[in-house]
């Protein structure tokens, strides 16, 4: 039976994503999320589920970083979770000092947190924290922790912002990842891709030029990603998300020119696109002290610095 490897224990984010993919295989917990690259590029699990992008605090780094790193795991897939954070304690709990959680979750429900006055403790997923909580600690996780693990609801619903979601990437290994693929071309829905982007040359005008190649051709770019390439300072790789797959026309002929103008390229990922769950842009979530066309002289020397 296939195999779906996910960060565990049993309980995280990672694994209600799991479940929520029945036909990609049995759910095996990993204790990394480099685990679950390893065993899908070694053969060991049939395909895994990480998480990718947070809808509060952006894309999971190390998860963007390993697929980026990855020579022969692409993503085929991808799902969205509903998040919310549950308080537990011990049994056996004692005044808490503490809180542990996921970085993430703990970025999440940060509020909560500074208005207890709780030390931090990261731990390696929000299950993980909630299997391990101290007497004198707090774990933050999903309302199932509490089952999983016979814990005491200290509060429900403590993270800072309702409504978030956590998007999770289905990875398999390339040459899987080519035929599942190869017998969809045809098949008329819409498309996502991941694409890598590093390029040789830098200076003025890279960036602007890699950009410009997308509206040049028609393209929509809806997210842009930049991380530096590993012990080379001032040089970077995109991670660029766009609509279309690399085989349909306007995506390949763009691929085409980033190579012509001497630009390393690398697919990270091909998925149907989801349609989006948010009703419109919240312009209450504009960052304060943003200025807009309009605003009077004060505030936009104020806040541009100019």
């Amino acid at each position: 039976m296939a195999s779906l490897a996910y960060l565990g224990p049993e309980g995280t984010f990672t694994h209600a994503a799991a479940l929520a993919l029945p036909g990609r295989g049995t759910p095996v917990p990993r204790p990394l999320v480099t685990d679950v690259y390893d065993d899908v590029a070694a053969g060991r699990a049939d395909a895994g589920v990480v998480a990718i992008e947070s809808s509060v605090e952006g894309y999971v780094v190390p998860s963007l970083d390993a697929i980026v790193a990855a020579r022969d795991v692409v993503a085929v897939d991808e799902v969205t979770v509903d998040v919310a954070f549950d308080a537990f304690t011990h049994p056996d709990a004692v005044t808490p000092t503490e809180v542990t959680a996921h970085p993430h979750g703990l970025a999440q429900c940060a509020a909560w947190i500074a208005a207890r006055g709780l030390t931090a403790v990261p731990a390696s997923s929000n299950s993980a924290a909630c299997r391990d909580v101290q007497p004198h600690q707090v774990a933050l996780g999903p309302t199932l922790c509490g089952e999983l693990y016979g814990l005491t609801t200290l509060a429900r619903g403590v993270q800072d912002f309702a409504g978030a979601r956590t998007r999770f990437l289905v990875v398999t290994d390339r040459g899987a990842a080519r035929a599942e693929l190869g017998a969809r071309h045809d098949d008329g829905g819409a498309w996502r891709t991941m694409l890598a982007i590093t390029p040789h040359e830098i200076g003025p005008g890279v960036l602007a030029r890699i950009t410009a190649a997308f509206g040049e051709r028609g393209v929509n770019m809806s997210s842009l990603i930049t991380r530096p390439l590993k012990a080379q300072e001032g040089t970077y790789v995109f991670v660029v998300t766009l609509d279309g797959a690399p085989w349909e026309e306007g995506v390949r002929p763009l691929l085409a020119q980033l190579l012509g103008a001497g630009d390393s390229l690398k697919t990270l990922g091909v998925f149907p696109a989801r349609p989006g769950t948010d009703a419109g842009f919240d312009t209450s979530r504009v960052p304060a002290g943003s200025v807009r066309a309009g605003d009077d002289d004060v505030t936009l020397a104020r806040e541009l610095l100019w």
